[in-house]
């Protein structure tokens, strides 16, 4: 055999195969006849330096003519020369060629040769010696087993891998060794390699070994038959590499991004802390529990604790927000879920939530005289559950500090490793800023809910004209509570308003927004507005409201107007006439249940939203029976999860076509049926069931344009007030009408009416034709008249005026069962 250095030549070169070789041909006298590119590439001499000269020049040494001659004998007798010879090149180097020498042929009368030449190769042989040591030394585990998958040969490195001596292998299974590893289905590949011929390569797995039986390792292995001379298989070989650093961290880039999808997917607090707790059980540990600060569950204050603030208490005050076990029941918890903890690993203080470091315990030791004296219970709970590795991460997210996570292990024989703190640190850094995010989110959803409540009204009155019921549900959505309203507003003559509002978007603007718009409608049905007219005044206040939102945003902010919109639908209800006027921007139309059960969703005209300008509103009427049911929405309670408007209508007349006696007990079932879960919108619903103002409790009479006619006016007034049992109001019933008949007769127009009504106040009311404005004057001590106002507002309990379509009302009210005013 060679020795391990010697040069041997390269395998035979294809006599067959001449696509590479240089060519050339040459005369019976050695001149070169035809030179190929080839030859120029091998020696470097080119087709113009050689054609027609002797091909001596380029042999490296002196010719031998009788090896010459006796060449050109043997190929002139039809059999082709091979051999090995020395050519010169061009830049001098010699290089060792094969030359081959065809059979003679003749061009025209020149007899002459083919010959064709390749550089010779050099490669070196591996000694035994070699062989051996690369078999044996090298890091990939290296086995033969025959037929029946017995060890017939390993390397050393495979020796170490499985920890089993190469005597006790041999002639054995693999089963029968090792049976941590996944031996079946490695032995049943193997069989597969057998029956088939084909390899199999990196097939992955992990398992145990001897050689490391606290650790559980990655392996890839590759199998391939082995087949003797006449290609018959007569075992199979298989290599081993220890691949554990590339599958852990493989496995540990899987972890995090799968922690991506099942942590923070609502914005509740608790819940991303139980997802932590879920999602490490049992991927990463055994007991994880997830404790946070008391002021990061609250909903007042900032919440938490800021990392640079000052200092902090000793012992921090948490609760117990999500734990996990692999055991039922979590019994190596301490503390459940919601309960005070002050747990720190010791000997670490508050310090380690507000600046620490993770904590690495590899092994746990319950004796420690740190746990038995600080942590006596947990420290006898170590020691009953077998938890034998800690890993305990302070959860901090943007400067602030919000609590403690803690991993352990106890059923896992295997203790954490310093990769497995690099995992669990950017599991609760994940875990952290969702919760985060959840505690903002609560606090604002919270203010903004609270602040919503608290511009809603608390208590609802539609006086004998209207039964009342309400309903507000927020939202549950990661915007925040909507800019749903609602509202009843008294009215004089008995009258009632009633509107209903959304504000386009969530959060605490939304809801600040819809305050503003709340107190702006009350002071424009104040102004006693018909709804069309209220609407339009409206519109340009949500205008003005946007452009100051432009107005107040910084040099470094888009300036755009943004759309600030709402809907809004205004109603008003007159018991006396049983007219209801009602105009609307945008929203749903209002619903109308006959006493029949009867179901119409009334059509006024839609309107624009709010906020768009330059368009009008009109405004419609419609008479409705007594004891007819009028309910006012907006579109969250109709939208429902397939989002069709018209459905969801349908849905909300059908359970109103059924009403029972109690207003309240239908508006609660109408909300439970229609939105049986939490959905992304707010809902309000306003219910009323209307009655009419009898003849009984109205009387009104034509005023002649006349001042004598005032005496008689005043005397039917104080009879009819007596007449209804309201003797102690007589008198300043009496000069109430004296000074507003008198006003309508002195500067208004004819026709003139006086209409007194009885409902929950006594109301005067005197109309003309004249659209002449009221005007409260201060007479001076010398005037002798500009009194009569001044003296109706000092009697009445209220008093305003409202313009009609013929004119104008002056109307006064007075309190009954309260007694009479003392005049000034």
């Amino acid at each position: 055999m060679n020795s391990p250095d010697a040069p041997t030549p390269d395998t035979p070169h294809d006599h067959l195969d001449a696509s590479s070789d240089a060519a050339a041909v040459l005369s019976a006298d050695g001149v070169v006849v035809g030179w190929t590119r080839g030859a120029q590439e091998l020696v470097g001499w080119a087709a113009g330096d050689v054609v027609g000269r002797s091909a001596g020049r380029v042999l490296a040494g002196p010719g031998d003519p009788a090896r010459v001659a006796g060449i050109a004998e043997r190929c002139r007798g039809g059999v082709g020369w091979n051999g090995q010879v020395a050519l010169r090149h061009r830049d001098g180097a010699r290089i060792d060629v094969d030359l081959r020498v065809s059979a003679s042929f003749r061009i025209g009368d020149a007899e002459c040769f083919l010959l064709s030449a390749w550089q010779r190769r050099q490669q070196w042989a591996v000694g035994q010696s070699v062989l051996d040591g690369f078999l044996t030394r090298s890091p990939v585990g290296m086995a033969v087993m025959d037929l029946d998958l017995r060890y017939v040969w390993l390397n050393d490195t495979l020796e170490r891998f499985g920890g089993v001596p190469r005597e006790q292998r041999l002639g054995r299974r693999l089963s029968e060794l090792l049976p941590g590893l996944q031996t079946e289905t490695i032995e049943g590949l193997m069989r597969k390699v057998l029956a088939t011929g084909l390899p199999v390569t990196d097939y992955e797995y992990v398992g145990w070994s001897w050689a490391d039986p606290h650790r559980q390792h990655a392996y890839s292995t590759s199998f391939f038959p082995l087949v003797d001379a006449h290609d018959a298989i007569t075992g199979v070989c298989y290599m081993v590499l220890d691949v554990t650093e590339r599958w852990n961290a493989r496995r540990l880039l899987t972890l995090v991004n799968e922690a991506g999808t099942s942590i923070g997917r609502t914005l509740d607090v608790l819940r991303t802390a139980q997802e932590l707790a879920d999602f490490a059980v049992p991927n990463f540990a055994d007991f994880v529990i997830v404790d946070l600060l008391e002021t990061v569950l609250s909903t007042e204050g900032h919440g938490a604790w800021l990392t640079d603030a000052g200092p902090a208490p000793v012992r921090p005050v948490m609760r117990r927000a999500g734990m996990k076990s692999v055991r039922e029941g979590v019994p190596e918890a301490v503390a459940q879920i919601g309960d005070r903890v002050t747990f720190l690993p010791p000997p670490h203080d508050v310090h380690l939530l507000i600046s620490g470091e993770p904590i690495h315990l590899p092994v746990l030791d319950p004796s420690d005289e740190l746990w038995l004296s600080e942590q006596p219970e947990r420290a006898a709970h170590i020691r009953e559950f077998g938890l034998h590795s800690l890993i305990s991460v302070p959860m901090r997210a943007r400067n602030t500090a919000l609590g403690l996570t803690t991993f352990l292990r106890s059923l896992n024989p295997v203790p954490f490793q310093p990769d497995d703190v690099l995992l669990a640190r950017e599991l609760v850094a994940r875990a952290a800023l969702c919760v985060d995010n959840a505690r903002r989110y609560s606090r604002e959803h919270t203010a903004a809910v609270t602040l919503q409540r608290s511009l809603l009204p608390h208590a609802l009155s539609g006086g004998t004209a209207l039964e009342v019921a309400s309903s507000y549900l927020p939202a549950d959505a990661p915007g925040g509570v909507g800019g749903d309203w609602f509202d009843v507003i008294p009215l004089s003559g008995g009258r009632v308003g009633l509107v209903v509002g959304d504000v386009v978007g969530h959060g605490i603007a939304a809801a600040a927004t819809m305050g503003r718009l709340r107190t702006a409608v009350q002071t424009l049905a104040d102004m006693e507005m018909p709804p069309d007219d209220l609407l339009a005044h409206l519109d340009d206040l949500v205008l003005r409201l946007g452009e100051e939102e432009t107005g107040a945003a910084r040099p470094d902010e888009d300036t755009t107007p943004s759309f600030l919109g709402a809907t809004c639908l205004y109603a008003v209800y007159d018991p006396v006439t049983r007219c209801c006027t009602m105009a609307r921007a945008g929203h749903p139309p209002p619903v109308v249940v006959d006493p029949g059960g009867t179901v119409t969703f009334l059509e006024p005209p839609a309107g624009p939203p709010l906020g768009l300008g330059g368009m009008a509103f009109e405004a419609m009427e419609i008479e409705l029976a007594e004891n007819s049911l009028l309910g006012l929405y907006t579109d969250g309670l109709i939208e429902g999860a397939d989002h069709d408007m018209e459905r969801g209508m349908a849905r909300l007349g059908e359970v109103l076509a059924r009403p029972g006696p109690d207003l309240d007990a239908l508006c609660t079932s109408v909300v439970q049926r229609l939105v049986p879960v939490p959905q992304a919108d707010d809902i309000a619903l306003l219910l009323t069931r209307t009655h009419a103002l009898g003849a009984d409790r109205v009387v009104s009479w034509g005023v002649p344009a006349d001042p004598a006619a005032v005496a008689d006016i005043r005397a039917r007034a104080a009879r009819q007030v007596a007449a209804w049992g309201f003797e102690e109001l007589a008198l300043t019933t009496e000069l109430i009408v004296s000074e507003l008949v008198t006003n309508a007769i002195r500067y208004a127009h004819p026709p003139i009416r006086l209409r007194l009504l009885r409902d929950t106040r006594l109301t005067c009311e005197v109309s003309d034709a004249s659209a002449t404005a009221p005007r409260l004057r201060h007479a001076r001590s010398t005037d002798e008249g500009g009194r009569g106002l001044f003296l109706v507002a000092q009697l009445a309990h209220r008093w305003g005026a409202r313009y009609t379509h013929n004119g104008k009302i002056i109307w006064a009210e007075q309190e009954i069962g309260q007694g009479p005013a003392t005049p000034p």
